[in-house]
């Protein structure tokens, strides 16, 4: 699955290229498409009868199947962006995974520029310290630290392949020793599922307690040391750090976890958007419309 600390900056950055901060509204489909919602939520249910991972990848990539834009298409030709059909599904997603639910602010449109390139050069690596992945994360997007761990919270389910914390497992920063900030139970499962040298594209859940469930059990894994990506473990284990508390709060308080991730949802989703006659609403989300080269250059990589 995705989320180099993709985190939920996956979710925007493919579509929506340039523009400002713009006023969206959770109204905006209410004359044109009122059935947006549920049109969405029916795709999205189907699809977890199949693969539950599926509510995981929304949440953390652009929905490149075609399964919901032709359902929309069906109901309400060249109406709903891929941008908002994206916000839509990662809520609906969250929800339909027992997570909480949020009335959507929508009205994005889609930008002209699809360059995977460029959209995964603005997204962290997991390799990060926490001061690397403030300063690529928050400072770049006018965000908060608070905003940062619940967004971060999204880990709660989703799985993560092996080459993106097997450094973590036998050489970590090349001390040839593990990192000592991983539970050394969790070390010796881990190791189980990633010999050294072995298959990198192997995966495991990056939530071993619930890991299809949209709860607050990521920050209680985070307490105990059972954080599977470097990024995550450093938002607890860092000394000194503003995030700890934060990790605390939220493992103590699923609801605090629900209104914090909610807020941070809307806040991100406002960033860098292009509304009114800006941009184009794409008839393939894979593409900018008029582009007949076959590229799927719209979309990020799935990376873990």
């Amino acid at each position: 699955m995705a989320f180099s600390h993709h985190l939920l900056v996956t979710l925007f950055f493919s579509a929506f290229v340039v523009g400002g901060y713009a006023q969206l509204t959770p109204t905006f489909y209410d004359d044109t498409c009122p059935n947006v919602t549920s049109i969405v939520r029916g795709v999205i249910e189907g699809a977890l009868q199949t693969d539950p991972r599926i509510a995981a990848s929304l949440i953390r990539l652009h929905f490149h199947d075609c399964f919901v834009i032709t359902a929309l298409e069906n109901a309400c030709p060249g109406v709903v962006s891929c941008a908002d059909i994206l916000a839509i599904a990662a809520e609906e997603s969250v929800w339909l995974s027992g997570g909480t639910s949020w009335p959507v602010p929508s009205g994005r449109r889609d930008s002209l520029i699809a360059n995977r390139t460029l959209a995964n050069e603005v997204l962290p690596s997991p390799f990060l310290t926490l001061d690397q992945l403030k300063a690529n994360f928050l400072d770049n997007q006018g965000l908060n630290s608070t905003d940062l761990v619940a967004l971060s919270g999204a880990h709660t389910f989703g799985r993560a392949q092996c080459q993106f914390f097997s450094r973590r497992l036998y050489n970590f920063n090349d001390t040839g020793s593990p990192d000592p900030t991983l539970n050394t139970t969790l070390l010796e499962t881990l190791r189980k599922i990633c010999p050294e040298g072995g298959n990198g594209s192997v995966i495991t859940d990056l939530d071993q307690t619930t890991p299809d469930a949209f709860d607050n059990k990521y920050f209680s894994n985070l307490e105990v040391e059972y954080g599977i990506l470097q990024t995550d473990q450093v938002l607890f284990s860092t000394s000194g750090a503003d995030t700890t508390a934060i990790v605390n709060r939220f493992s103590a308080d699923q609801n605090a976890f629900f209104d914090s991730f909610v807020a941070s949802m809307i806040k991100m989703g406002n960033i860098r958007v292009l509304t009114g006659n800006e941009g184009e609403i794409r008839s393939n989300c894979r593409r900018v419309n008029g582009d007949i080269s076959g590229v799927s250059s719209g979309g990020l990589v799935a990376k873990y």
